[in-house]
């Protein structure tokens, strides 16, 4: 019983030693994504803005 669980373990770690080949990797170009930079200078006040004016009329009440 011994001999079949050493025989059958081997068997496995042979059989994934072996995995893969000899070839050359595959190796893709890059994705290359572009913005489109349509936005205003003011874009990033927005969102301050609005939160200062909700914490004023949180406060006015």
């Amino acid at each position: 019983m011994k001999k079949l669980v050493l025989a059958a373990a081997l068997a496995a770690s042979a059989s994934t030693a072996f995995a893969g080949s000899l070839a050359e990797p595959v190796i893709e170009a890059p994705v290359v994504v572009e913005e489109a930079t349509t936005s205003s200078s003011s874009a990033g006040l927005i969102v301050p803005l609005i939160l200062v004016a909700v914490l004023v009329a949180a406060a006015s009440k």
